[in-house]
C-alpha cells in the first residue's frame, strides 16, 4: 500500500487544477504562506480546515489520518 501525505494531496490537487498558492489559500480561507508550509510539511492544517480540505481534495477527512491510497 502506498503512503500519501496531506502535503502530496494538496500539491497534486493544486497542480491538477492549475491553482496558485494564493488561489488555493483563498479556497480554504488561509494565506498562501500557510499553504506553502503545508506543502513543505513544515506544519499541518488546523483541524477546523479538514472538512473543507476534504471536500476540495475530493476525499474523506479520515483519509488524512489513514494516509493510504489504493
Amino acid at each position: 500500500m502506498m503512503k500519501i501525505t496531506i502535503a502530496e494531496k494538496i500539491k497534486s490537487y493544486r497542480s491538477k487544477n492549475a491553482l496558485s498558492l494564493n488561489d488555493f489559500g483563498r479556497l480554504i480561507g488561509v494565506s498562501a504562506q500557510a499553504v506553502c508550509k503545508w506543502e513543505q510539511e513544515k506544519c499541518y492544517p488546523d483541524i477546523i480546515f479538514l472538512p473543507r480540505l476534504a471536500k476540495i481534495l475530493e476525499c474523506r477527512v479520515d483519509d488524512f489520518f489513514e494516509g493510504s491510497a489504493e
